[in-house]
Parts: structure tokens; C-alpha cells; sequence
């Protein structure tokens, strides 16, 4: 700033501050106008020029927030648009009306300025999309107009592109939308009779509407498809009856439901024309067989005009469809499968023989020894299933377990298939080889194995001479019985317990008598019951084998030891033998130095 406008900008400042301190002191009304329009910051536009010396027509002294009442009071379409909260006024959020209009810039000042790239049209009635988007903005709002005033309909702007000429209104988005003219978004099947369905909805308006020509087109199929009816006019001018939208091919047509004849199997191939010749609606078919297949009919005639007794749908040499049961031999089994020609070799089918042998005679394996009664064993499903029809628990050799089948094939025990009432039914008649105890056991095999297998997973040992109990009870049988020659195996325990004997045979071979079968530790001699020597003092605690040194000979349970005290203590005698051998006359079993009390005179403790 210059020293010039330095100067300038001070002298206003104080005149203003003059002009203040006048109006405060209580000048006149129009005194104080006056002053206001001298302070005015500089000349308003064109549009408020004729206001510009009238300043209660925009401001109200002393009052900010009155001043956006009074823009609106004016521009009654912005004050609209902000009750309403539509237009660009109306959506923004709500600010006073100088924040973004500023007036006293001059006559020519841009009132409403804005930048044009980065404004937002979505805040506006009209948003852009689709092909709007970048589309200059004089465009739109042509020159000499308000903003506000540029078109909001599509005629407003595209009168010119409608090829319709306004034949269908003035509602272009009906059918169009923003992203482009040929992008038709108008709905056939709710706003006419006609839904477009199939490949009606692929075509374009103009293979319908010839030249946009849209009211009273016809909605017949033969209005457009006449030329693409094969069946020339002859099924009648209801294409819609057979065919459907999807496509000509394949028919619609239900001829199971629209009809008394439906279609099964070979008939629903056929064509139309194979059967419907002439005109469909003069002409009405049979619906016999013969009315057509006369001449396929390889009976001449001999079985009657029923075909479908016999014959179905799926081809005449499917004769499945006659019911065999309905006759005296129904059909099981391969029988089922089996075909006519190989029992009915004519066409005379009642004198065709029920009996198995009647067919079956070079099938017969036994030679006819078992007769003819083949159903008795054998079933119609093969020859070789027997099991399940012939009930061998009506023999005397009932099958069960291993034997039953498929284990084991009749083969296996009857080695003939000529004779089968000779067979052995004693075990040994088939297991002779089988037999690891050779002969040994005798060949009741029964006693020990069951028909469920050889090996023997129960044995009741309680019918032998030897009980298994305790921990004998978990010992494997080979454990005592070396070999498969059982009645051999010992029944003493010294006989499989010589090397467990910790006493080396001292105390005998009846190990039973202090030891039990539930374990060896646990062992129970009643010395003073089982012998003529009751254990007394330190004599219960003292191991048997201190007493007992010797081997028992083999015949006796122990060795014979002798009852007087000298036979084990005679190295303890400190008197040398010389009181003889009863020390009991004077000691004690409690020690050898206690004493009896009625002691000889002249003896006392320690003599």
C-alpha cells in the first residue's frame, strides 16, 4: 500500500467513526440513511441497482440474521426450494445467503459464480448418469436462461431424436433410460397384453413393429410365422397349442393330457405326421394296434386283435408287457429273462409243457437218480443255487456254522452228484485227515470241537480227572500238554513245577499241602496240626528248610526228621551231651537261655 492510500484509508476510517458517534447521539432516520449509503463498501450489480440507496430493502441495522429473510422475500423461487428442501438450495445445507453471494463488487460482479468442472450435479433435481455425464453445460441451460430454468423431461431436450414423432407421448424414459437411446428399458409384459417370453424377448421392436408402428399389432403366431408353418395350415392357425415361445422345436404339445391317447415309449418318437395324415381337426384315429400295426402283426391274427396282452409300447419284441402270472406257469427267476422262442417253439403258445424235465432234461446232472422233482431242490434263478430251497435241516445232518453254506459247497462232502444218501455223519467220515492227535482222542471229534471250527475255544477241563482253577485257569494247554497226545500230560504239580521247587525236594512232591493254585507265595502250612511237632517260641519263625535238609525219597510226601531237640541243636549244646539229650527237661523253645523255673537245685540261668 502507498503512502497515498495509507493516507486515504485513514481519513475514511475517522470519518466513519464520525458518522457512528453522530448516529449515536440520535440523528434523524433519514440522516441515518444517508450515512448508510456513504459507508456502503461499493456499487451493487445491475439486477439490485434499483434498491442500491435503499438499504432496509437487504439489511436491517443492527441484524445479520434477518438479512437471508429478506434475499428470500425477493426470490421467492430460492425461498421455495429451501422449504421444500429441493433444488440446489433446497438439498444443500443450510447456510446464510452471503456466505456464498457477495454483494458491493461492482455492477458486473459475478453474483453466482461457481466452477463449472467441480460442481456437483447430484445436488440438484436432476442427477447426471450414464451418458449425461460430461455432457457440456450449455447444453443444457442455454444461454439468456436462469439455471434453474433448464429442462427436467426428456422432450425438453431430445424432441428432435424422438423417431416416434410423439406417437407414443411425451414419457421417453417409459421405454429409454440415460444410457442411450437403442437401450430400451420398457417393460413388454406388465404395461401390454403380450409378456415377451422365450425368444420373443431376443427380438427387436421392429420385426413386430414395422416402421414404429406399435398400437394394434396383432398377437396371433401366424400373424408373423405363417411362412414358417410346416404343417401347412393343416393342425390350424393355434401354433401356441403345440409350440411355445423357446423355439418351433421341440413341440409343447402334452398329447398325455390334451388327448385320450397319451404317448408312451416308441409312440412318443414318432413325428406328428406318422399318424395325423390329414387335417387334425376333421380327421379322428383309431386307437387300436391294428389300426396301424396290422400288417407287423407275426401271428396272423391267431392271438386275437389284443396286442397289448402282450406287446408294449417299447417294441414289439418287448413282451414284457403280458402279464405271465395270468397264466399256469408264471415267471420266475432266469425264467424271466429267458426268451419266448426257447419254450414256445410255435406260435400255438397253450401247448407248451410246465414240467422242469420237459426243458431241463440235459441239465440233469444226477442221471435221474433223484427223480423228476427238480423244484425240490433247485430254484428258477440257476441250477447250481440250492442253497435256501433245499432244507438239508431236514436230513439227518442239520448244516450249521462252517458247514453251512457258502463255506462249504455241496461238493465237499458229497463227492458224487449221482447219490447223495450215503454220505458219512460222523465227523471223522470228512476230518479223518484233519485229526492232529492221530487216533489218540478216539473220533468222537465232537466231544472236544463244534461245527463252528476247529479250534477249541471253551473246553469244559472240569470233565477230565484234572480241575483247572486259579491261575491254572490262564494258562495255555500247550504250557502243560507237550503234545497234541493230551491224556499223557501229568496231573501232579511236581510234574510241570520240579523247576519252580525252591525247597530241591526236601519237603516231598505234594506240593498241594502248603502251596494253593491261586500262586506260589501264597502258601499255608498248619505245622502244628498237619504233624506230631507243634512249633513253640522261636520255632515259628525259623524257615523249613533249617529243619528240613534232607531230600524226601520219592515214595514219602517228606523226609523223617527226629523230634528231640539234639537232632538240630546238638553243635549248640555247651554241656557237651554231658545232661544228656532231653534240653527240654530245662530249656525253653522261647531261647537257650531261658529256663524252667522248677530248675534242679544247684542249676540256675547260664549253668
Amino acid at each position: 500500500m502507498s503512502i497515498d492510500d495509507a493516507r486515504s484509508f485513514g481519513l475514511r476510517l475517522r470519518l466513519r467513526r464520525l458518522l457512528a458517534c453522530v448516529c449515536l447521539l440520535g440523528l434523524g432516520a433519514s440522516h441515518a440513511q444517508t450515512i448508510e449509503s456513504v459507508l456502503a463498501p461499493g456499487p451493487v450489480i445491475k439486477g439490485h441497482a434499483k434498491v442500491e440507496h435503499d438499504c432496509k430493502a437487504c439489511h436491517l441495522p443492527f441484524n445479520r440474521t434477518a438479512q437471508d429473510a429478506l434475499c428470500t422475500s425477493c426470490h421467492k423461487e430460492v425461498g421455495r426450494d429451501i422449504l421444500q428442501h429441493t433444488g440446489l438450495h433446497g438439498r444443500h445445507k443450510q447456510q446464510t445467503c452471503r456466505a456464498c453471494h457477495t454483494e458491493h463488487r461492482g455492477r458486473d460482479a459475478k453474483l453466482a459464480a461457481f466452477d463449472q468442472k467441480t460442481f456437483d450435479h447430484g445436488g440438484t433435481d436432476f442427477a447426471l448418469h450414464d451418458k449425461h455425464v460430461g455432457v457440456a453445460c450449455e447444453k443444457c441451460h442455454l444461454a439468456g436462461k436462469r439455471w434453474r430454468e433448464a429442462a427436467d423431461t426428456c422432450v425438453g431436450c431430445h424432441s428432435k431424436d424422438d423417431p416416434h414423432a410423439g406417437g407414443l407421448g411425451p414419457r421417453c424414459e417409459d421405454c429409454h433410460s440415460a444410457r442411450g437411446w437403442s437401450a430400451s428399458s420398457f417393460d413388454h409384459d406388465t404395461k401390454t397384453r403380450f409378456a415377451l417370453t422365450g425368444k420373443h424377448g431376443k427380438a427387436k421392436c421392429d420385426d413386430c413393429h414395422a416402421k414404429g408402428h406399435f398400437k394394434d399389432t396383432p398377437r396371433a403366431c401366424v400373424a408373423c410365422h405363417r411362412k414358417d408353418d410346416e404343417h401347412k395350415g393343416r393342425f390350424g392357425d393355434k401354433c401356441e397349442t403345440c409350440h411355445g415361445s423357446a423355439g418351433w422345436k421341440p413341440s409343447t404339445f402334452d398329447h398325455d393330457t390334451a388327448t385320450k391317447y397319451p404317448l408312451k415309449d416308441k409312440h412318443r418318437e414318432l413325428k406328428c405326421n406318422s399318424c395325423h395324415k390329414g387335417m387334425l381337426y376333421e380327421q379322428k384315429l383309431e386307437t387300436t394296434c391294428v389300426a396301424c400295426h396290422a400288417k407287423d402283426d407275426k401271428h396272423k391274427g391267431n392271438l386275437g386283435r389284443q396286442c397289448a396282452d402282450c406287446h408294449s409300447e417299447r417294441g414289439w419284441k418287448d413282451s414284457q408287457g403280458f402279464d405271465h402270472a395270468r397264466t399256469r406257469f408264471p415267471l420266475l427267476g432266469a425264467h424271466a429273462r429267458t426268451a419266448c422262442k426257447d419254450c414256445h417253439t410255435d406260435t400255438l403258445y397253450r401247448q407248451t409243457p410246465r414240467t422242469c424235465v420237459a426243458c431241463h432234461r440235459k441239465d440233469d446232472k444226477h442221471q435221474g437218480n433223484l427223480g423228476e422233482g427238480c423244484a425240490a431242490c433247485h430254484r428258477e434263478t440257476r441250477w447250481q443255487a440250492v442253497d435256501g430251497l433245499f432244507e438239508h435241516d431236514k436230513t439227518h445232518f442239520p448244516l450249521r456254522h462252517a458247514h453251512a453254506a457258502p463255506t462249504v459247497t455241496c461238493r465237499a462232502c458229497h463227492a458224487s452228484q449221482h447219490e447223495f444218501r450215503n454220505t458219512a455223519t460222523a465227523c471223522i467220515g470228512c476230518h479223518r485227515k484233519d485229526d492232529k492227535h492221530e487216533g489218540n482222542l478216539g473220533e468222537r471229534c465232537d466231544s472236544c470241537h463244534t461245527d463252528a471250527g476247529w479250534r477249541v475255544e471253551r473246553f469244559d477241563h472240569t470233565r477230565t480227572r484234572f480241575a483247572l482253577a486259579g491261575q491254572h485257569l490262564v494258562v495255555a494247554c500247550k504250557s502243560c500238554h507237550l503234545s497234541l497226545r493230551f491224556k499223557e500230560a501229568p496231573r501232579d504239580c511236581i510234574g510241570c513245577h520240579r523247576k519252580d521247587d525252591r525247597h530241591k525236594g526236601t519237603l516231598g512232591a505234594s506240593c498241594a499241602n502248603c502251596h494253593n493254585v491261586r500262586a506260589w507265595p501264597l502258601w499255608e502250612f498248619n505245622h502244628d496240626l498237619s504233624t506230631r511237632y507243634r512249633l513253640e517260641g522261636k520255632h515259628r519263625g525259623v524257615r523249613c528248610e533249617s529243619c528240613h535238609v534232607r531230600q524226601a525219597p520219592a515214595s514219602a510226601a517228606i523226609a523223617p526228621l527226629s523230634s528231640n531237640c539234639a537232632g538240630c541243636h546238638r553243635k549248640d549244646d555247651p554241656h557237651e551231651g554231658r545232661f544228656g539229650q532231653r534240653c527240654e527237661q530245662c530249656h525253653v523253645p522261647a531261647g537257650w537261655h531261658e529256663i524252667h523255673s522248677t530248675t534242679a537245685p544247684g542249676l540256675s540261668n547260664g549253668s
